[in-house]
This record gives C-alpha cells, structure tokens and sequence, in this order.
C-alpha cells in the first residue's frame, strides 16, 4: 500500500465520492483507511461510570484503499503514485501527475 499516515487524498468511489481528507490511520492487513471527517456513521455510547449520560457520536469509517487515491500537491486532483530511487538508493514517492515528490 502507496498510502502512508498524514497524506492528503480524495475519495473517488463510494457514497463520499468527491469529498477529501487527510489520512487519520491506516489498516495495511485490511487494506482500509481512515480519513478525517469523510465517511462518518453515527454510533450509540452507553451510559458509564464517567459518561453519566448516553450519547450519539459520529465516527469516522474505514473506507477500503482502492477507494481513495492521493491528491496531487500541485492541483489537489487525483493522481497515482510512482516509487522513484534517488542517487544514494532513497525511494521516494512521487505524484504522476505533476512529478512532484510527497512527503
């Protein structure tokens, strides 16, 4: 998986198609990730020792890798993602797109 913590992506299937995010976790052995505020469902809390009353909370889904791609750092648009090895042996990924490396 091409996808690492913190990168910005944008979703291109699912009900959330369009929108974007930043990667809050990765699950590499479900190939799913977790994006900021996209793909939320709302979850019932039970009433606890701490928490005196119950609550709804919305929580952000995984949604599986091949449904998000990185957004280009140049135009923010989807691209793909090329390993690129440098002179002293570094792999770098770097954005198809515009050519750009990532972060």
């Amino acid at each position: 998986m091409k996808l690492r913590k913190g990168d910005k992506v944008v979703v291109i299937a699912g009900k959330s198609r369009g929108q974007s995010g930043t990667i809050v976790r990765v699950l590499p052995h479900e190939d799913r990730v977790v994006l900021d505020g996209v793909n939320l469902a709302k979850r019932h809390r039970k009433p606890s020792a701490q928490n005196r009353k119950g609550q709804i909370i919305e929580r952000a889904m995984p949604l599986h890798a091949s449904n998000v791609m990185l957004a280009d750092p140049k135009s923010g648009k989807p691209t793909r993602v090329k390993i690129v090895r440098g002179k002293d042996g570094a792999r770098e990924r770097v954005a198809v797109k515009s050519g750009q490396a990532l972060k």
